[in-house]
């Protein structure tokens, strides 16, 4: 089996490699090459360097092969694995830098950096999806591109359900939520509902019994993970579930903000100096790459959300929560359930199609999933309360708005800049049509050339 995997000298692809050695499954089902595809060679062969010190000693470790061009990256592919960042962590700062200029947030997914994000990656999102279809028309395509939600919405409307998107923000939740009440988070199952980087875990069902209402009264089990620290017990409760972490920027965006705003750097600078001091390092072979790599990336999963979690008294991320990755092994389950017709249950992001009462059938969900050789089908979610709903159906029409700005979509305003614009003033994170519209002025995303992938 052939995965191919576009932004192939990205940080973390070495995660990804490690899920595949560590499949021990059916050989038949098993990835045997791996096609890295990157615009840029440097990166390609420091990261190569990497994965073949993780190589060593694996005899069943899958060939790696390296290339730029595209076409010939996708030919051939069973399964292509999109992770790309259309102009790289400096268009990543500078998406953020623009908002916060402002005085609203610059979050790489979330808010007016998102919708910015959004413009940049959404064509060259598209224009891979078309050369899917030209090249490699039967490939799965699994999303983790951000903003995955829309970037998955986008690709389908040119591949359909053959794309999935994925995110490991919902599985880390659900696993810390059943290690707080001291289950196996693989003999739980969860009711999760909500759009990517905007979901709510209302149900853990352990041995057939729901177990959030014990949670959610016992304040210091409730606070003893990540979520229960960044949102605090009485929200929680107030609530009646537990909110994705990315939900902190929308209850709690003042301090967010102001957290942000005081920090000596933004996440997408820090990151920029960081990988490029790892890239160097690698390049230069005076040490190992792996040992380098691992470093930076500890480094790196330490510092995740830094500026939330000193919004909230300043605590570290428990060690069990720094082995990263995650999307990784999501993407290997998917694999391994459509290769193989291993049914699992997942959360992912797919056309609602009736899983979410409000929205329309071909709205992106981020919900569980049912996946086996016919791909990945979503469960029922049921009603959902009211202030969950209103906001995904504001979160979908900024989407929707940033997919027609970028792509000519609908044309609904008549132009790209009137839907840009829409997408950035509808966004709750915006309070200001004004505002929306000096940063989309500033940001250039309308009148820069978009890098190509």
């Amino acid at each position: 089996m052939r995965l191919t995997v576009l932004g192939g000298g990205g940080f973390r692809m070495p995660l990804v490699y490690r899920a595949l050695l560590d499949d021990t499954g059916d050989a038949a089902g098993r990835c045997t090459e791996l096609v890295l595809y990157d615009t840029d060679r440097t990166r390609l062969d420091a990261i190569g360097a990497v994965l073949a010190e993780q190589a060593a000693g694996h005899a069943t470790a899958p060939a790696v092969r390296a290339t730029t061009d595209l076409d010939e990256a996708l030919r051939g592919a069973d399964f292509v694995f999109s992770a790309i960042r259309v102009g790289g962590l400096e268009g990543r700062a500078h998406d953020e830098r623009v908002p916060l200029a402002e005085g609203v947030l610059g979050q790489e997914t979330v808010g007016a950096g998102g919708v910015l994000y959004g413009l940049r990656t959404l064509p060259v999102a598209v224009r891979i999806a078309e050369r899917i279809a030209a090249v490699a028309p039967d490939a799965w395509v699994i999303n983790f591109t951000n903003p995955a939600g829309m970037v998955t919405e986008a690709m389908q409307r040119v591949l359909g359900d053959r794309v999935i998107g994925i995110c490991d923000s919902p599985v880390g939740l659900c696993r810390r939520a059943a290690r707080a009440l001291g289950a196996d988070p693989d003999r739980a199952s969860y009711d999760y509902v909500g759009l990517n980087h905007l979901g709510w875990l209302r149900r853990v069902v352990v041995d057939g019994r729901d177990r959030m209402p014990e949670l959610l009264a016992d304040t210091a089990l409730l606070e003893s993970f990540e979520e229960g620290k960044l949102f605090g017990a009485e929200w929680l409760r107030a609530l009646g579930a537990l909110p994705n972490e990315y939900l902190h920027y929308y209850y709690f965006n003042r301090e967010a903000v102001a957290s942000i705003r005081q920090a000596p750097a933004t996440r997408g600078e820090f990151l920029r100096e960081q990988q490029a001091r790892f890239y160097t390092s690698a390049a230069a072979g005076t040490t190992g790459a792996l040992e380098v790599w691992e470093r930076t990336r500890l480094e790196r999963e330490a510092t995740y959300m830094a500026e939330s979690r000193e919004a909230t008294g300043g605590w570290q991320r428990d060690s069990c929560d720094l082995d990263g990755g995650g999307y990784d092994r999501i993407a290997l389950a998917i694999m391994r359930a459509i290769a193989r017709d291993e049914r699992t249950t997942l959360i992912l992001n797919v056309r609602n199609r009736t899983a979410v009462p409000g929205l329309d059938a071909d709205a992106v969900v981020e919900v569980p999933c049912l996946v086996d050789a016919g791909g990945a089908r979503p469960l029922a979610a049921g009603a959902v309360a009211p202030d969950q709903l209103g906001l995904m159906l504001s979160l979908k029409a900024v989407e929707r708005s940033t997919i027609e700005a970028a792509t000519g979509a609908g044309a609904r305003a008549g132009s790209a800049r009137g839907a840009a614009l829409r997408a950035l003033a509808l966004h709750p994170l915006v309070d200001s049509v004004t505002v929306a519209a000096r940063i989309l002025d500033a940001s250039g995303a309308l009148t820069h050339d978009v890098p190509r992938a």
